[in-house]
């Protein structure tokens, strides 16, 4: 690959990496203003909580049926 080729590259990959790092730091308002008291990291331990508990109840259903 040319040298200009890649400078094209790394032009192109540093535009995303500025969406996604401005996306990531919306997000992370958002879920604060919503109330999750650590953003990002507390919804997704919110999330997984919900699902272990939905697999849970889906055991339990299942064993009793």
């Amino acid at each position: 690959m040319k040298n200009k080729d890649l400078l094209k590259k790394v032009a192109k990959l540093e535009s995303i990496n500025d969406q996604l790092a401005a996306e990531l730091q919306y997000l992370e308002r958002l879920t604060r203003a919503l109330g999750f008291a650590a953003g990002l990291k507390t919804l997704k331990e919110a999330a997984l909580e919900m699902l272990e508990a939905d697999q849970k109840k889906g055991n339990k259903t299942e064993s009793n049926g």
